[in-house]
């Protein structure tokens, strides 16, 4: 079914929405970077292995029969996309079954060379497929055993300590429930030997407070050397902008140059380039006005004299967060000496993604503070203890001894050798909010995370939490996180998880579904090391297999990383040598009767010229590498209206592409006659697609589908000098078609839309020469004065332009307006739905539908996107692109509006 057609709104529609879902998903078991969403990997899985009806006429004989069993299959995918779902016993039999149907009765093996966070192998075991997961990255692979391999050995298993109110004992809820309970023992052990560093916070009135946070400022020498006193360096003095609420830090500058800081409680804080004392283009010194630039502060840094000054405590009360100002006993109790062989692996250099290398942070212990290693090489160093408890708990409750985890072991060795993995992973969690690259979060009042974004960046002020309290940041919070996940895990069947090299693995008999990394876009394994290093510190003993090194592979990763392969070019050769090879490779074993399904990243802003960036890599090595790329999907984990709003998709918008071998014998043909063939297929696939429900905003990903396919079933194509056609010229020959099509509609446009369209083409809603106005709109059979009475134009003093969305917004009966255009429809319809809501619209559309064909009024509305894309309107593309994928549910609704309209009104619908 991933050739032919899927319910791509609905899939997309639950992934957006899945990211809403914060409990219970298997993604908080630890972050990794851009994981697919669940609702689309099991989606697309579950189309990648059924058949569509078609290509079973014994059982389903006409096309009757095949659309019935199409739907239904289609009601099902629509099913299994949604989360809640996912206990829907009867329904994950009916997919299985499915499944089962189109393999000969044989559930599938499925593969993901490159696992990444593991959606993909979850949701193949989700839907009763063997997963294999492998990945070069050992915290990829630690993360997928948790997720499908662990879980799977103790399925079913009663929980060594059940508490009350305890998980589910069914799959692996028992496991989760001793997570928990070995939690809190951990966390008990920890505390008493460190606990007396997280001293409470005594407010102003006296009373005392646990705390959550420590707010730091980052201190420099202030350069001017008659005044060299330590000034902070601070990016917002707010700490709370909750309303009512408000806190804020105020600095007094005393007589010796020293500062002292005092909460204030009022909304009276500093506004604009006053609210901190650092920005992007350099810091000043509040001493004395100073300016210091960031090459001073590296400088300083660099040489280690970079210091920290505590500016405000944030305790906890039952009326929510407590502000007050820095104690002795509070800056006394974090001065704390470096514990023993903390984490001294080194960091790498990347700019712009690791930035904290230039500012003297060279190795991972340099970005905690001494309390913050103290207390986190504690929480590891105790994992061991722990599981010697757990394994003696467990041999007490009757289990065999057993071997250990790492060798396939599901007994009380193993059983330890597990809780301990899933504790090291709460442990690793707490380090993403334990670091002085935390902050505080003055909107939420929480801690904000290291890795909020996909780097490691140099923060300023800085949030200290505290891993022992009950609220943001604290390591109770993370075990639970973890336990949570491991309870909605499938736990069956049985499956497995490898550090591999997709480049030399073998693909014998299984089919393949991957989401490779993203050209340049990611550093996966020098973010990884962030974690790694505290991982292999609990579970070298444990998992030997997956914590060999030291650090994360970096030699094979396929990363375009400039700064580790000779620059800019070598990171591109690299990237695409590597893609063919492991996309050839896998073309050599895997299953061929089943399609290989590819993720990529496609982002809109891509430069569409270079040969160096990841699209046309991937393209490239799957086509080199012997594969015919048969359908691609645009699969979305953002809202389109909201990625439309951010000016970019960024990673939110990915390309699934379906891909068969690609016969030896395939021919080869000359570009004349390739452009011929496209143009001729292309054409019909768009305005399938355009007929289908699928968005404006991802109709230009959706038409590479059926280009590139024409591409890539040709051994070569020949160009005019008799060189082969790179795969970038098919891709602008694709945008070429695709101009065209929409373009075809201008003969059946009436005159005013004719010109409309041409004019928003050349000027969008600017102003112009009114003379202009007049010639365009005579070629095109109407005139400034026609268009003007039209309702859509303006032309004054020598001026002309188009009314916009927002000024046709007002009430509209087409039915009583004597001068009704397409363009005015559509225009009319987009700004009334943007300002007013779908309840406006509908009965718009019921009245249009007696003046104009409503399938024209779609096609302009796609078109209008695509134009406004093109001419960089990002406001008018949101506006048509949310009126197009509505449409479905506009025009239901218009209908039974009409046929009340009919009734309460009748001959409204005779007008001409």
């Amino acid at each position: 079914m991933i050739e032919t057609g899927i319910p791509l709104k609905a899939i997309n529609e639950e992934s957006a929405r899945e990211k809403s879902l914060r409990h219970g998903l298997p993604n908080t078991l630890h972050l990794y970077w851009a994981r697919r969403p669940l609702a689309t990997s099991r989606c697309i899985l579950f189309a990648q292995l059924v058949d569509d009806p078609s290509a079973h006429p014994d059982k389903f004989p006409t096309e009757d029969d095949q659309a019935v069993e199409r739907n239904r299959l289609y009601g099902l995918m629509k099913r299994l996309a949604k989360w809640e779902n996912i206990n829907d016993k009867n329904l994950y039999k009916a997919a299985k079954q499915a499944i089962l149907d189109s393999n000969n009765g044989v559930m599938p093996a499925v593969l993901d060379p490159f696992a990444g966070g593991g959606s993909i192998p979850l949701e193949a075991q989700r839907l009763g497929a063997e997963a294999h997961a492998s990945d070069l990255n050992p915290l990829a692979v630690i993360i997928n055993k948790a997720l499908i391999e662990f879980p799977a050995r103790f399925c079913n298993q009663q929980s060594v300590h059940p508490t009350q109110g305890a998980a589910a004992q069914d799959k692996a809820g028992g496991l989760a429930d001793d997570i928990r309970y070995y939690g809190r023992q951990l966390r008990d052990k920890a505390f008493a030997k460190v606990g007396h560093l997280y001293p409470q916070v005594e407010d102003e009135h006296g009373e005392k407070h646990t705390v959550i946070a420590w707010i730091w400022a980052r201190t420099v020498t202030n350069p001017n050397p008659a005044n060299p006193v330590q000034v902070p360096l601070v990016r917002s003095w707010w700490l709370s902008k909750k309303k009512g609420h408000e806190a804020w830090v105020k600095p007094n500058i005393n007589p010796d140059g020293t500062i002292r800081y005092e909460v204030q409680h009022n909304a009276d804080g500093p506004k604009g380039d006053a609210e901190g004392t650092v920005n992007r283009k350099g810091a000043v010194s509040i001493a004395d006005g100073t300016l210091i630039d960031f090459k001073y502060i590296r400088n300083e840094a660099q040489n280690k004299r970079l210091s920290a000054q505590l500016i405000a405590v944030v305790g906890d009360s039952k009326s929510g967060r407590v502000y007050v100002s820095p104690a002795n006993n509070q800056i006394v109790a974090a001065q704390v000496s470096i514990p023993d062989n903390p984490p001294n692996c080194d960091i790498f250099d990347w700019p712009g993604r690791i930035n904290v290398f230039r500012y003297g942070m060279t190795e991972f212990a340099d970005l905690f503070t001494n309390r913050q290693l103290m207390v986190l090489t504690t929480l590891a160093d105790t994992v061991a203890e722990v599981r010697e408890q757990v394994l003696a708990d467990t041999l007490q409750a009757g289990l065999p001894e057993g071997v250990p985890l790492d060798d396939g072991g599901n007994e009380a060795v193993a059983y330890a050798d597990a809780i301990a993995v899933y504790l090291a992973l709460a442990v690793s969690r707490q380090t993403d909010y334990s670091s002085s690259i935390c902050s505080w979060h003055n909107t939420g009042e929480k801690m904000r995370n290291v890795f909020a974004r996909q780097a490691i960046p140099m923060t300023w002020d800085y949030a200290e939490a505290n891993p022992f309290s009950t609220k943001s940041g604290n390591f109770m919070g993370q075990v639970n996180w973890v336990a949570e996940a491991v309870e909605n895990v499938p736990a069956t069947p049985q499956c497995e998880a490898h550090q591999e090299d997709a480049a030399t693995r073998d693909y014998s008999d299984v089919v393949v579904s991957t989401d490779p990394p993203y050209y340049d876009n990611i550093g996966y394994s020098d973010l990884s090391d962030y974690f790694y290093v505290w991982l292999r510190r609990m579970l070298k003993p444990v998992l030997p297999s997956v914590t060999a090194t030291q650090m994360t592979p970096k030699a094979q990763e396929l990363v375009a990383n400039p700064y580790r392969h000779d620059g800019k070019d070598g990171a591109a050769k690299f990237f695409v040598d590597g893609f063919n090879h492991v996309f050839a490779r896998a073309r050599q074993s895997a299953r061929t009767d089943v399609p290989m399904t590819v993720y990529y990243a496609y982002k809109q802003k891509d430069d569409v010229t270079g040969v160096s960036t990841g699209w046309y890599a991937l393209l490239d090595g799957l086509i080199h590498g012997g594969w015919e790329i048969t359908a691609t999907w645009p699969v979305r984990s953002e809202l389109s209206n909201r990625m439309l709003s951010s000016g970019t998709n960024a990673l939110a918008s990915s390309i699934v592409l379906a891909c068969r071998p690609r016969p030896v014998d395939a021919p080869s043909i000359p570009m004349r006659m390739f452009t011929s063939v496209l143009r001729e297929e292309l054409t019909a696939e768009l305005k399938t697609l355009m007929a289908s429900g699928i968005d404006p905003v991802d109709l230009n990903q959706a038409a590479i589908g059926p280009g590139i396919s024409v591409y890539s079933r040709y051994s070569r194509i020949r160009e005019a000098d008799g060189t082969d056609m790179p795969v970038q010229k098919a891709l602008e020959l694709i945008n070429h078609v695709l101009d065209e099509v929409m373009g075809d509609a201008d003969a059946d446009y009436d005159p005013d839309t004719r010109f409309a369209v041409k004019w928003y083409q050349a000027y969008g809603w600017a102003q112009e020469n009114a003379g202009i106005a007049d010639q365009l709109s005579r070629s095109c059979g109407t005139s400034p004065d026609a268009l003007v009475r039209g309702g859509v134009f303006e032309a004054a003093g020598g001026k002309a332009r188009l009314l916009t969305p927002k000024e046709l917004n007002g009430d509209w009966n087409p039915l009583e307006d004597d001068h009704v255009s397409l363009w005015e429809a559509v225009v009319r319809m987009a700004g009334v739905l943007d300002d007013n809501g779908v309840d406006a619209v509908v009965p718009m559309l019921a009245r249009l539908e007696k003046r104009l064909p409503l399938d024209q009024i779609k096609g302009l509305g796609f078109r209008m996107y695509h134009e406004a894309e093109k001419c960089g309107d990002t406001e008018g593309a949101i506006m048509f692109n949310a009126l197009v994928s509505i449409w479905d549910d506009l025009a239901l609704n218009a209908m039974k509006v009409a046929d009340n309209l009919q009734e309460s009104v009748q001959g409204e619908f005779d007008v001409e």
